[in-house]
């Protein structure tokens, strides 16, 4: 039986003029991250299962790949549930990881701790444009810092690298859980209810506030509070600051600082920006991790039609690790749609050195392939890529190949 040439569904291999993409994004997110104070970290591709399986990964628990016990431990024949045969799994986020990390490292590290992070993680999910069952994650994670500084630098930090890879005229959608919260009181659902409600809301830019309101009554939920909850959202379509109107409105429900701290951080995010996007209260924001705690926000960039990235703050998650909370928010930026869609625009990776192909024909040997590596050395030397190889009998195919990895100079060397 012939052995496969693919790789597994799914997951991808990745050719040199993609990676060479890759490799110029990853450097200009490391440098702009940097010089906002993150520090790069890596923690392992697996974790023990009882840590990714614990409640705080909503669906993406249901994705797990997992990892089966080895040798001895091992006894598939004998076991009646998945816990005598199965004791890690592979990260399907990395945010998990982190906080494992800085739970168990907390003090060697310094406070608040700013985190960079860029790895694989892996989701048995169903492959689409975009999305991929092995793909990179690249997140940016504050801890420590309790105030909404941790979400302006976050921010701040996310925007300014998506403007020096070229985008421009994006969207940062911004809202808090507890606002989602406020107003699910406020129209009197159940508090047992609000994810329900919730997972329904989240749905509003694909079937509307009809579909939205057939949903929620369908789900069984009183006509007079769907009828409330969506005259909330009715509201908002008809008002120029939708934070200062749901603040008034659901004073009682909703503590003030808030709708203040929400405010505060679209002023100073607007006000200090550096790249080209703007700031969008979105009362529909509601992101599916369960262990968002406050702000939340999504990046929306009109080529991709949906989110090339999010965050959040998370101020529990610690807690579960080490029995103490510690304030922590973070971003992700979407790296796999961020290089879909420079790869889609033809995007071409500045400031590259000058590719020169010498190629040698066969037979050439002695002091004359000496004195040509040689040339080559000092060409490198002086700034220049240069590709030393043996001239192929199809020299027009070996060329055209070269071509299409940016080689612009052909110098053939052939036997005296």
């Amino acid at each position: 039986m012939a052995l496969s040439k693919k790789p597994v569904t799914g997951m991808k291999d990745i050719l040199p003029e993609e990676m060479q993409i890759r490799d110029y994004v990853t450097s200009v997110i490391k440098e702009t991250y940097g010089k906002f104070g993150f520090t790069s970290i890596e923690t392992p591709c697996m974790e023990n299962i009882a840590n990714l399986t614990n409640k705080q990964g909503g669906d993406n628990e249901k994705l797990i790949f997992k990892v089966l016990k080895r040798g001895e431990k091992l006894n598939v024949a004998d076991a009646t549930t998945e816990e005598e045969v199965v004791d890690f799994g592979m990260r399907y986020d990395l945010t998990v990881p982190l906080v494992r990390y800085y739970s168990n490292n907390a003090a060697n590290l310094p406070s608040p701790f700013k985190a960079l992070q860029m790895g694989s993680v892996w989701r048995a999910d169903r492959p689409q444009r975009g999305r991929y069952r092995q793909f990179t994650q690249c997140d940016i994670d504050i801890l420590g810092e309790p105030s909404n500084l941790a979400e302006i630098e976050l921010i701040l930090a996310t925007t300014t690298t998506l403007g020096k890879l070229g985008f421009t005229g994006f969207e940062i959608r911004i809202n808090d859980r507890r606002i989602l919260k406020a107003m699910a009181a406020y129209s009197g659902f159940p508090e047992e209810s609000y994810d329900s409600v919730f997972i329904t809301l989240d749905k509003m830019d694909k079937i509307g506030l009809e579909g939205v309101e057939a949903e929620l009554l369908e789900k069984g939920f009183a006509a007079e509070s769907v009828s409330k909850y969506l005259e909330l959202y009715k509201n908002l379509e008809q008002q120029e600051n939708g934070v200062a109107y749901l603040a008034e409105t659901l004073s009682g429900v909703l503590e003030p600082n808030v709708a203040q701290g929400l405010q505060e951080i679209i002023d100073s995010v607007s006000a200090t920006k550096c790249s080209d996007f703007k700031m969008v209260f979105d009362a529909t924001l509601v992101r599916g991790m369960s262990y968002y705690t406050g702000t939340i926000f999504e990046i929306s960039i009109p080529e991709f039609g949906g989110s090339c990235g999010g965050g959040g703050r998370y101020d529990r998650m610690v807690g579960k690790f080490t029995g103490n909370d510690v304030p922590a928010c973070g971003f992700s930026i979407g790296f796999e749609r961020i290089i879909l869609l420079l790869m889609e625009s033809g995007f071409q990776v500045p400031g590259k050195p000058k590719k020169v192909a010498y190629l040698i024909e066969k037979g050439v040997g002695g002091e004359r392939l000496c004195s040509i590596i040689a040339q080559a050395q000092t060409a490198r030397q002086d700034g220049t890529q240069v590709l030393v190889a043996r001239m192929n009998k199809n020299k027009k195919f070996q060329k055209d190949q070269l071509t299409k990895e940016g080689y612009e100079e052909f110098l053939e060397f052939f036997r005296d």
